[in-house]
């Protein structure tokens, strides 16, 4: 098992260009099942362990998958796919791949998909993917832990949801796009990884609009036919290092991500003292001497992402007041916040609220990760701390960051891998 070793206090320094984004390369390979001859070819996929994950579940359902790690142009043929079930085995290692259910349904009528396992945030229910089934028509059950849909031809239907779900709003896609008539999703996901998906199955012959706002409409077709298409970047990935460079007090360009799609993470990172530059490709970022204090409420996008909510709250440790953060989005989000304390900050957690008191420096010690995105906050909160630190359970990392150690190396941290 691997972990990190980090020698703290060194200021990020240069550039790097950002992966595809994991969030979206996801459902895009999972909506590749809809096309149903030729090669689809998606670009731009990051050679992450999720990515991997989806291979095998695509290639177990029939479909074939070539991958290159070098170029990152993955090539798919899902004509042969015949299995309408994905086992627990793969669907535990995830939650995205859920995602398959909507594909399948559409394809072949039948979908037989087990619940999903994934990292540990509380409870993220699928109820909002099965009310958009049934909206359209599908009949399911629930039998030894896995969700049963059967529908052919599923029809069109006008779906609310309750609040943004990001793989619900996709999930529904995916079986809209070949239902018969008209689909509108009310309250829809509006993240950019949402309008990537739609914007592949538009580009495969779908027939969707408003992506990207709360309200999509999707006319049904008939087919869809095989695409070149190319992943955005990783706008998830390229925050953390933005705020890599404000908690060391360094400067970095990120390239490689639409900076509209980080607007509310640069706004709490200039509110903190940071200066910040947009490029066309990127964003540049220049850390304070002290970070200021900051105050922060995740939410859907355009607010500011959950996902970044453990790296903000390690800037916010080394902070020269006192922050809050609260997490609205997924329970049981504060993990991190017991190894934060490991490194000497100050934190208190009461319900879904975090209170903040900035310290002047953290202490290097041993730390875990036990999500994707803790463990990014705790690497950053080590680069920060004096003395060395150790962040173990970094297979929690590798799957959303691809080689986080070599590109902070690249910037100037003192940072290895090391296999226990």
């Amino acid at each position: 098992m691997d972990k990190f070793v980090i020698a703290g206090g060194r200021k990020l320094s240069g550039s790097l260009t950002v992966e595809g984004s994991k969030n979206a390369a996801l459902p895009i390979i999972a909506g590749a099942i809809l096309i149903a001859e030729g090669e689809t070819v998606i670009e731009n996929v990051p050679p992450l362990m999720d990515i991997f994950t989806i291979i095998q579940l695509i290639e177990h359902l029939g479909g074939k998958i070539s991958y290159d790690r070098d170029t990152k142009a993955m090539t798919i043929d899902c004509s042969g796919i015949h299995d309408n079930t994905a086992p627990y085995d793969l669907v535990r290692k995830m939650r995205a791949s859920f995602l398959v259910m909507g594909p399948l349904l559409s394809r072949l009528g039948e979908a037989r998909v087990s619940l999903p396992g994934g990292c540990s945030l509380g409870a993220r229910p699928v109820d909002y993917h099965i009310k958009g089934f049934r909206a359209l028509g599908a009949e399911l059950s629930e039998d030894a832990g896995f969700i049963i849909a059967k529908g052919k031809p599923l029809k069109g239907a006008t779906v609310i949801f309750d609040r943004p779900s990001h793989t619900g709003t996709e999930n529904l896609m995916f079986a809209a796009v070949m239902a018969e008539g008209e689909t509108r999703i009310v309250n829809a996901a509006c993240d950019p990884e949402v309008v990537d998906v739609a914007s592949f199955l538009n580009a495969a012959g779908a027939k969707i609009s408003g992506a990207g706002t709360s309200t999509i409409h999707i006319t049904g077709v008939k087919s869809l036919q095989p695409v070149n298409y190319r992943v955005s970047g990783d706008r998830l990935v390229a925050g953390t290092y933005m705020c890599g460079a404000a908690i060391t007090g360094g400067k970095a360009e990120i390239e490689g991500i639409n900076p509209s799609h980080l607007t509310m993470v640069s706004r709490k990172l200039y509110e903190m003292g940071c200066a910040l530059q947009e490029q066309p490709n990127g964003v540049i970022v220049k850390g304070p001497k002290r970070l200021g204090p900051v105050k922060v409420v995740t939410y859907p996008f355009p607010g500011f992402p959950t996902d970044l909510q453990a790296c903000i709250m390690a800037l916010a440790c080394v902070s020269s007041g006192t922050s809050s953060i609260k997490e609205t989005v997924f329970e049981d989000r504060f993990s991190h916040t017991m190894e934060l304390r490991r490194l000497g900050a100050d934190v208190t957690v009461t319900s879904d609220e975090a209170i903040i008191n900035g310290v002047d420096k953290l202490k290097g010690t041993s730390v875990m990760a036990s999500d994707i995105r803790a463990g990014a906050g705790l690497v950053l909160a080590c680069l920060a701390a004096k003395g060395e630190s150790e962040v173990l359970r970094v297979y929690h990392i590798d799957r959303g960051y691809y080689r986080l150690e070599e590109k902070l190396s690249a910037l100037g941290a003192d940072i290895k891998r090391e296999t226990q």
